[in-house]
C-alpha cells in the first residue's frame, strides 16, 4: 500500500535516521532536523498512523520511532532505481577487479573484504560454479618412489589436488609424459567425455585419467562454489549484537551451509539483486538480520554468489549500490575464465 507523500517523507526520515544512529527517532527531532513545514504534533499523528498500519514500533511510551521488517521492505522498494554507488567507491572498485586474478580464490578474498568494509558488515561470496567444469590441465609431481601429487586445473579457475598411489615406482620424467599426454587427450572436455575416452592408456595413465574424471564429477554434484565469509568482526561491532544472547545461534548457522542452500542459492536463481528482511528470512536464527543477495557470471556456463549479511539497520542504498557494481565486475572476470 502507498502512503501519501508526508507520511512517505517521515517513514524515510525516521529509517534513515535509524540506520544512522540505532536509536528510536521523535517526532520533534524530526521536524527540527528536516525543516519539515508542519507542527510536531502533525508529525506525532503521522508516526501514530504508521504504527498503526505497522511500519513502526515504540519501545515504550515516550520513546521515539523504530522501522519495523514492513517498513525496511517500503524502503527497499520506495529507493529503487535512484541508488547508484559514489563514483570514488566505483572507482575502487574497478582497480581491485584490475588486478591479476592468476589465483582467482583468493582475488575473491580480497574482494569481499573489500566489499565488507564499504558495507561495514558481513560479506559472504562463492567461488564461480559451473554447470559442468570442463578440464583444462593436470600437473603430476612425484612425492615418493610409489606415490604422486595430481594437480587439476578447470576451466572455471578451480584448482584440485589429490595424492595417488602407483603399483610400480613412476619417475618424475614419466608423470611429466602421463601429465601432458591427458592434457592433449582431455583439453576442454568433462568428466563424463573423459569416461568414455580411455583407449591406448597405459596402465598409470587411465588410473590417472580415472581420477581425473572422479574430480570433476564431485564438483558438478556441487551445489555451489566454495564460500568465503569476511567482515564478521564488522558484523559483530553492530549495536545490535552488543550483548545479544542469540549472537551464538547466528555463528552456528554462519559456520554450516545449508543456510546458503536454502537462502542464497533459492534467491540467485530469481536474477538481480534480492533483499530478505528479518522474518522472510526462512532460517529462524538469521531473522533478526537482512541478507542481500546477487548472483555473477554467467548464465547456464558458470556462476556464482556475492551477499551481504548486517542488522536490519543496515544502509540498504550503499548495500545495493556496492553489490550491484561488483557483481557486474564479477561477471566480466568469469567470462575471462570460462
Amino acid at each position: 500500500m502507498a502512503l501519501r507523500e508526508r507520511r512517505e517523507t517521515v517513514l524515510r526520515v525516521i529509517i534513515e535516521d535509524y540506520i544512522t544512529g540505532a536509536v528510536p527517532v521523535a517526532s520533534s527531532a524530526i521536524v527540527a532536523k528536516y525543516g519539515l513545514k508542519v507542527s510536531p504534533a502533525t508529525i506525532r499523528n503521522d508516526t501514530a498512523y504508521l504504527e498503526r498500519e505497522g511500519y513502526v514500533i515504540h519501545p515504550h511510551r515516550s520513546a521515539g520511532s523504530m522501522p519495523t521488517d514492513k517498513a525496511y521492505r517500503y524502503y527497499v522498494e520506495l529507493i529503487g532505481e535512484e541508488i547508484e554507488l559514489p563514483p570514488v567507491e566505483q572507482y575502487l572498485i574497478h582497480q581491485i577487479s584490475q588486478e591479476a586474478k592468476e589465483e582467482l580464490e583468493q582475488w575473491l578474498k580480497t574482494v569481499a573484504a573489500l566489499l565488507a568494509r564499504l558495507v561495514h558488515n558481513l560479506v559472504v561470496i562463492t567461488t564461480p560454479k559451473a554447470v559442468r567444469c570442463r578440464f583444462k590441465h593436470l600437473d603430476l609431481v612425484a612425492l615418493q618412489d610409489f606415490m604422486a601429487l595430481l594437480i587439476v586445473v578447470l576451466y572455471e579457475a578451480k584448482v584440485r589436488r589429490q595424492v595417488v598411489s602407483f603399483n610400480r615406482k613412476v619417475s618424475q620424467d614419466e608423470l611429466t609424459k602421463i601429465a601432458n599426454k591427458l592434457t592433449s587427450i582431455y583439453g576442454g572436455m568433462t568428466s563424463s567425455e573423459i569416461l568414455v575416452k580411455k583407449e591406448g592408456l597405459s596402465s598409470e595413465e587411465g588410473q590417472i585419467s580415472q581420477y581425473l574424471a572422479e574430480i570433476m564429477a564431485a564438483e558438478d554434484k556441487l551445489e555451489y562454489g566454495e564460500p568465503y565469509l569476511e567482515g564478521l568482526c564488522l558484523l559483530l561491532s553492530q549495536p545490535e549484537f552488543t550483548s545479544n544472547p542469540r549472537i551464538l545461534g547466528i555463528l552456528e548457522v554462519l559456520e554450516g551451509e545449508d543456510w546458503l542452500r536454502n537462502i542464497f542459492c533459492q534467491e540467485s536463481n530469481k536474477g538481480g539483486v534480492k533483499v530478505i528482511i528479518g522474518e522472510e528470512n526462512p532460517e529462524p536464527a538469521l531473522q533478526g538480520l537482512s541478507l542481500i543477495a546477487s548472483q555473477y557470471g554467467i548464465p547456464d556456463k558458470a556462476s556464482g554468489i556475492v551477499g551481504v549479511i548486517g542488522p536490519k539497520r543496515m544502509d540498504y542504498a550503499k548495500a545495493i549500490s556496492s553489490l550491484s557494481c561488483l557483481s557486474a565486475l564479477l561477471s566480466d572476470t568469469v567470462a575471462e575464465y570460462i
